[in-house]
C-alpha cells in the first residue's frame, strides 16, 4: 500500500509550482512593462531578470523532486487507481494549471524577447549617435584651435 504522505508531499509540490509560476506571470508582466518605458533603468530590467532566475531554479527544484517521488509510486498508483482517485484527480487538475501558466509565461517571453531587441538596438543606435556626435565635437574643436594660433610671419623692417 501507498504511504498517502508522497501523494500529499507530490500534491503541495504542484501547488508550490502552481504558486510559483503565478509570481513568474506577474514578474513577465512587471518585465513587460519596464521594456516599454522609454527611459528604462537597466537595473531595473536587470532586478526583474535576477527575480526570475531565482523562480525558475526553485521550479527545477521542485520537478527534480516530483519526478522522483512520481517514480516511487507510479506502480502503486497505476495498480490501485480507483482508492488514490481524488488525489489523481486534483494532481490532474494542478498539473492542467501549471501548464496553462506554463504556456501563459512562454508567450509573454516571447513578446518581451522582442521587446528587448528592439529597445537594445535602439540603445546601441543612441550610442553610436553620441560616439558620432563626439567625434564631430572633437573635430571641430580641433580645427577652430587651429584657427586661432597664427603662422609665424615675416615682416620686412627695411622700408
Amino acid at each position: 500500500m501507498l504511504n498517502k504522505s508522497y501523494l500529499a508531499i507530490m500534491e503541495d509540490s504542484l501547488v508550490k509550482k502552481a504558486d510559483i509560476l503565478r509570481q513568474l506571470q506577474l514578474l513577465c508582466m512587471e518585465q513587460s512593462d519596464i521594456l516599454d518605458d522609454e527611459n528604462m533603468m537597466p537595473d531595473e530590467f536587470e532586478a526583474n531578470v535576477d527575480k526570475k532566475a531565482g523562480l525558475i531554479e526553485k521550479l527545477s527544484e521542485l520537478d527534480e523532486g516530483f519526478d522522483m517521488l512520481f517514480e516511487r509510486v507510479k506502480a502503486e498508483l497505476d495498480s490501485n487507481r480507483e482508492q488514490y482517485k481524488e488525489q489523481i484527480h486534483h494532481m490532474q487538475e494542478l498539473i492542467r494549471e501549471i501548464t496553462d501558466r506554463s504556456v501563459q509565461i512562454q508567450a509573454t517571453e516571447a513578446r518581451n524577447k522582442e521587446k528587448a531587441k528592439k529597445q537594445f538596438s535602439g540603445i546601441r543606435s543612441k550610442i553610436r549617435e553620441v560616439k558620432q556626435s563626439g567625434k564631430a565635437v572633437s573635430t571641430y574643436y580641433q580645427n577652430m584651435m587651429k584657427m586661432n594660433t597664427a603662422e609665424p610671419q615675416f615682416w620686412d623692417s627695411k622700408k
